[in-house]
């Protein structure tokens, strides 16, 4: 597994394993994705206050019976500032609450990264820096991040938390979705990918060393479904596994190396909850794409060059 710079300060592998299903497994069954994540040298975990309403990160450390030892050799990042059906939270009160309730059902001291989950419209960015400010003396979390935000809406954090004080954005982009890529391309064109609908956030972000957390790396749409054997995609299909025949490897693999191909250095988060699925998405991390297939996995997924 290779490994990256984390807002060029925190080493961490390419690769994350995202938790939001793990409820679904028995306890063994987490235990057992967990060691198979750590033996492939996933050592990071994506969690989040509001997966399984708080339940997905409980059943995290109780299924692999948390220790201390057993924490010093894990990354953990999880996010906060989603109140279901009722609003997002930026305050001060509500981040440090919530925060305590991770580190709680986490059965942790600290968090390595705690990100703000969707921009909040009444965000006052003088509670978020206090309520950062405050995590980081106590030593309850190491770095912040964000997720779903555009690169004013970092700016605003910046200018109060520290220019420093943003170190991840997780956004959604597989092949299939990422427009952040589209409208980088068909610069000056007229036609729907031209549209700039996230402010460059993809440069943006290269630009101010920030690392880029892509989520739903095999999902097309706003959760629609998967493109990997959907009829929707018969060419990307085919391409695909025409590359995996090549290297090796499953259509998952390909799927995920596509996304590690770019040079953002982009950190890929997948949420399997399949022991041999994992292993095979590892796989990803051994393969660098030619510019040649990356192109043309890009076009087979329907997109244009201009």
């Amino acid at each position: 597994m290779k490994k990256l710079k984390i807002g060029g300060i925190l080493e961490a592998p390419e690769i994350v394993l995202g938790c939001m299903r793990i409820t679904s497994l028995d306890k063994k069954q987490c235990k057992d994705l967990v060691m198979t994540a750590m033996e492939n040298n996933i050592n990071f975990f994506d969690h989040a206050d509001i997966y399984a309403r708080g339940e997905a990160e409980s059943f995290f450390s109780e299924s692999i019976e948390m220790t201390s030892s057993l924490r010093e050799k894990m990354i953990i990042q999880t996010k906060c500032a989603i109140r279901p059906g009722i609003c997002y939270d930026f305050s001060k009160q509500h981040i440090i609450s919530s925060l305590e309730g991770s580190l709680k059902r986490l059965r942790t001291d600290y968090v390595d990264i705690l990100l703000l989950h969707r921009p909040d419209a009444l965000m006052e960015p003088e509670e978020v820096a206090e309520a950062f400010s405050k995590l980081k003396t106590q030593g309850k979390v190491k770095h912040f991040g964000v997720s779903n935000h555009n690169p004013a809406q970092i700016e605003l954090l910046k200018k109060f938390c520290g220019e420093d004080s943003i170190i991840i954005n997780q956004l959604q982009m597989s092949i299939t979705d990422c427009g952040m890529i589209d409208a980088g391309l068909n610069v000056n064109m007229t036609n729907q990918y031209g549209i700039d609908r996230d402010g460059s956030i993809l440069d943006y972000c290269r630009l101010n060393d920030i690392t880029v957390q892509a989520w739903s790396p095999f999902q097309y749409g706003f959760f629609e479904g998967v493109f990997l054997n959907s009829p929707k995609f018969p060419e990307l299909n085919e391409y695909i596994n025409e590359l995996a025949l090549k290297y090796n490897v499953k259509d998952t693999a390909i799927a995920v190396a596509w996304l590690l191909r770019h040079p953002a250095k982009i950190q890929v988060i997948v949420g399997t909850t399949n022991e041999q699925r994992l292993k095979d998405i590892c796989e990803a991390s051994n393969i660098n794409l030619t510019r040649e297939e990356w192109y043309k996995l890009y076009m087979t997924a329907g997109k244009q060059l201009p």
